[in-house]
């Protein structure tokens, strides 16, 4: 069970915004693949079955994902890694923990917590520490 489906089983956030966190905090191997003709190949099959027949709604995200990296242009590669890519995917983090928790309600906080969204509510914190650090290890 991946972090989108843990986002669309009870909250209201707008997942689209994990597609430039991902394209900005990916590790170079998978971004790498994802550019080369093996990640060209995959999503040119993708496009090819979802224009035929019922294509799985849990598998848009990562194909818009994988067109996106291999659409991204030159300036937007170069910002991986550096310290405007970190504050950016720090600003899209924090705007995704802002929809997370206000769909939760600041009154109770605690409901984050339970069972059924603990998963998610971890998840928006990974995100949002993960760029925090990021930045932070930049500057020493």
């Amino acid at each position: 069970m991946g972090l989108c489906h843990c986002f669309s089983s009870f909250n209201n956030c707008n997942k689209s915004f994990l597609v430039p966190l991902f394209i900005l905090q990916a590790p170079e191997e998978i971004f790498t693949w994802i550019k080369g003709e093996n990640g060209v190949w995959a999503v040119f099959l993708a496009l090819a079955f979802k224009l035929f027949y019922i294509f799985p709604k849990e598998l848009e995200l990562p194909l818009y994902a994988m067109l996106f990296v291999i659409a991204s242009p030159q300036q937007v590669v170069k910002l991986r890694g550096t310290q405007t890519g970190s504050l950016i995917s720090l600003l899209i983090a924090g705007f995704l923990a802002f929809q997370h928790f206000s769909g939760i309600g600041f009154g109770n906080l605690l409901k984050g917590f339970q069972p059924g969204s603990i998963v998610a509510t971890v998840g928006v914190i990974g995100i949002t520490l993960a760029p925090l650090m990021l930045l932070i290890g930049s500057k020493l």
